[in-house]
C-alpha cells in the first residue's frame, strides 16, 4: 500500500470510527428522508463530502455522486471507497465549482455547523440544482432562547483551541428555504453526542427541502 492509500485509509478508520462510537445518524437521518423522492442515475452533489458518510447511502442507492470538500486527505479518502467525481474547494468560497442547473439533488451533512450564516449555502446550492431538485442538510438545532454559538472543549474535540460551532432556530432555517426558493417538505430531529461516553450531547435537525414548490413532480 503506498503512502496517499494509508494516509486515507487512517483517516477512514479515525474519522468514521469516532462517527460510529459517538452515534453519529446525521448521514442514516438525510438518506432516510430523501430514499422515497429519488431515482437510480440521478446526481447528488455532496457539500463537503468529508470521507463519504453522507453521501455513502446515495451511492449505494445507484445515484450519482459528485463531492467537494476542502481537504485532499479528505477527498483521498473518498476515492479509496470508490467516489470519482470530486473537487476540492472551500465551501465559503462562492460560486461553488458547477454549473447552473446540474444537479439533481443536493446533501450536506456534518458541515452547516461551522457556519453562522448559512446564506452562502443556500444561494449556491439553488443556482445549482435543477428545478424540483431536493435538498437535505443537517444542522444543529436550538430554540429562540439558547445561545447561536456552542463552544466545544479540547476534551471532545482533541484539538487546540476549542472549536465554535453554530447552532440555527427553525425559524431561521425555514427563512433561508424560503429566501431562495426553496419549499420545506419534512424534517426530523435526533440526539448527536459529543464524545464516545455520550455524556454530552446537543440536539440537531435533518431538513428536505426542494428547489420550487413541494408540489412539483420531479
Amino acid at each position: 500500500m503506498d503512502r496517499s492509500k494509508e494516509q486515507a485509509h487512517a483517516l477512514i478508520e479515525a474519522y468514521d470510527d469516532e462517527a460510529e462510537a459517538t452515534g453519529w445518524y446525521g448521514p442514516e437521518a438525510a438518506f432516510g428522508l430523501t430514499y422515497a423522492y429519488i431515482r437510480p442515475g440521478q446526481s447528488i452533489l455532496d457539500i463537503g463530502i468529508g470521507t463519504g458518510l453522507g453521501s455513502v447511502l446515495f451511492l449505494k442507492a445507484g445515484l450519482k455522486v459528485y463531492g467537494m470538500d476542502v481537504s485532499q486527505g479528505m477527498l483521498d479518502a473518498c476515492r479509496s471507497k470508490g467516489f470519482t467525481n470530486l473537487k476540492q474547494h472551500d465551501l465559503k468560497s462562492t460560486p461553488y465549482p458547477y454549473d447552473a442547473g446540474s444537479m439533481d439533488h443536493t446533501v450536506c451533512v456534518g458541515v452547516l455547523n461551522f457556519f453562522s450564516d448559512l446564506s452562502p449555502v443556500f444561494e449556491e446550492t439553488a443556482r445549482i440544482l435543477r428545478t424540483g431538485g431536493l435538498f437535505v442538510f443537517v444542522v444543529g438545532d436550538r430554540t429562540e432562547n439558547e445561545s447561536h454559538e456552542l463552544v466545544v472543549g479540547t476534551e471532545h474535540t482533541k484539538s487546540n483551541p476549542p472549536v465554535t460551532m453554530y447552532r440555527h432556530t427553525a425559524r431561521q432555517v425555514g427563512d433561508w428555504v424560503k429566501k431562495d426558493g426553496f419549499s420545506l417538505m419534512r424534517s426530523l430531529a435526533f440526539t448527536v453526542y459529543m464524545d464516545r461516553g455520550r455524556t454530552r450531547s446537543l440536539k440537531a435537525k435533518a431538513y428536505l427541502t426542494r428547489k420550487g414548490s413541494a408540489s412539483n413532480n420531479f
